[in-house]
C-alpha cells in the first residue's frame, strides 16, 4: 500500500473532494523518508536560487526504496508536492532525484534523456 490514509481522509475522499494541503500531509507522515529526499532537494533549489538541484543519496533500507519509488512513481503525489514547491521533479535510475526551476527546461531534458540514463548506470545499483 502506497499510503496510510486516516480514517478522516478516506471519509472525506468518499463523499467528494480532499484538499490538497491534507493530501501532503498523508503524504509526508505515511512516506516519511521519500518525503525528506523530495522536500529537502526542492527546498535547497527555492534556498540557493539554482536552477537544478540532485540529490544522489542512495537508501540505506528496503523500506526507505520502497518509498522513494511510491512517491515518485505516483503522478498524484509527484504533481502534488511539484505545485507545493513550485518545481518539477525527476527521477533517474532509483534513487537520483532532481529539482528543477519551472524554466530549467534544458537541463530538465537532459537530466532525463536517454543519454544521461546510460551515463547514470553504476554496477552497485544494478539491483536496486
Amino acid at each position: 500500500m502506497s499510503l496510510t490514509v486516516p480514517s478522516a481522509l478516506l471519509d472525506q475522499a468518499q463523499r467528494g473532494s480532499i484538499s490538497e494541503e491534507d493530501f501532503l500531509a498523508c503524504i509526508q507522515q505515511s512516506l516519511p523518508y521519500a518525503w525528506s529526499v523530495v522536500a529537502g532537494t526542492a527546498e535547497k533549489l527555492q534556498a540557493n536560487g539554482a536552477a537544478v538541484e540532485i540529490n544522489e543519496d542512495v537508501p540505506q533500507t528496503d523500506a526507505e526504496w520502497g518509498q522513494l519509488f511510491r512517491l515518485m512513481a505516483s503522478d498524484s503525489m509527484r504533481a502534488a508536492v511539484e505545485r507545493k514547491y513550485g518545481v518539477r521533479l525527476a527521477f533517474q535510475n532509483c534513487c537520483k532525484v532532481g529539482a528543477f526551476a519551472q524554466d530549467a527546461t534544458e537541463q530538465y531534458k537532459e537530466f532525463v534523456s536517454m543519454r544521461a540514463q546510460i551515463l547514470n548506470q553504476k554496477p552497485e545499483l544494478l539491483n536496486c
